[in-house]
């Protein structure tokens, strides 16, 4: 008897923790409010299953408990309680796969006005470039990274002069547009991930990888690094500001492009030699 009321007292116990549990989703601030419905679909499936089978167990403990004079019965074949089983947990399973993969294929395919932006992760931080006024981005490959170049582009690729470079600072994004952040790694893996946004997606070093999305809400949200990678990963944070258009393209002004970054990086080992005391090379006559 205590047992099967500690079952059903669990059982109702979690339904009131769920029902009334502060932590839920935090704000949507994008168009995938279907991560969200997967989500709670999946609950409620889960949900009425675990409640179900906690509330047979208590009958079951209760109904087939130990009493003298009743044997039990063995009955090592039940073909009705078995195909039955089987057809419930197969539509159950399908009712949860099946919204995952209808929404698995919207995430994947991208609209064609979306801007494509490059997410660049490092250990412990986030840079982005984003296409400069030809719309396109240059190359870039890990071999080319250092100091003077972070992102590592190629610098034969004219396309990559006018992308705009953004080292370690908020990433900023209008409202309202949609937008296609490709993410690639330099070093380990990473996960690039903005709660309020829904979407995620790892950073694999060696390849590019991507998801998309559209901002819906004003505001400051927080990107983390969602993958364990390395003792700062804890520091790993950054932030993506939503505004208006026009608050976006007043800071897309300020942001500096490939070329002025590669020409400030030159100025100034030009001016570190001559303060090293390195002799200029003499002019003859």
């Amino acid at each position: 008897m205590p047992v099967a009321l500690i079952l059903v007292l669990l059982a109702l116990g979690s339904v009131l923790f769920h029902v009334m549990s502060p932590w839920w989703f935090s704000p949507l601030a994008s168009n995938w409010g279907y991560m969200d419905s997967t989500i709670v679909i999946t609950f409620w499936i889960t949900g009425v299953v675990y409640v179900v089978i906690l509330l047979f167990m208590a009958y079951c403990v209760l109904r087939f408990r130990h009493r003298k004079g009743v044997k039990a019965a063995y009955n090592p074949e039940n073909k009705k309680l078995e195909w039955g089983l089987t057809i419930v947990t197969a539509v159950g399973v399908a009712a949860m796969l099946a919204p995952g993969l209808v929404v698995w294929n919207d995430f994947i395919t991208v609209p064609k006005e979306a801007t494509t932006i490059e997410v660049l992760g490092q250990q412990w931080m986030w840079n982005y470039r984003l296409p400069g006024k030809d719309g396109v981005l240059g190359t870039a490959d890990t071999k080319t990274v250092s100091t003077e170049n972070p992102l590592g582009l190629m610098p034969n690729d004219r396309h990559g002069d006018d992308d705009i470079v953004i080292v370690g600072d908020a990433l900023h994004l209008p409202i309202g547009k949609p937008v296609k952040l490709s993410l690639r790694s330099i070093d380990v893996l990473h996960d690039y991930f903005v709660p309020q946004f829904r979407a995620k997606m790892d950073g694999v070093p060696g390849m590019t990888t991507y998801f998309w999305f559209i901002p819906t809400k004003v505001g400051t949200y927080e990107a983390m690094c969602a993958e364990l990678c390395g003792t700062g990963h804890y520091t790993m944070r950054g932030a993506v500001v939503v505004e208006e258009e026009a608050a976006y393209q007043e800071w897309l002004k300020k942001q500096p492009t490939f070329k002025q970054v590669a020409d400030r990086a030159a100025k100034r080992r030009g001016q570190s030699d001559l303060a090293s005391g390195e002799k200029m090379p003499a002019f003859t006559k």
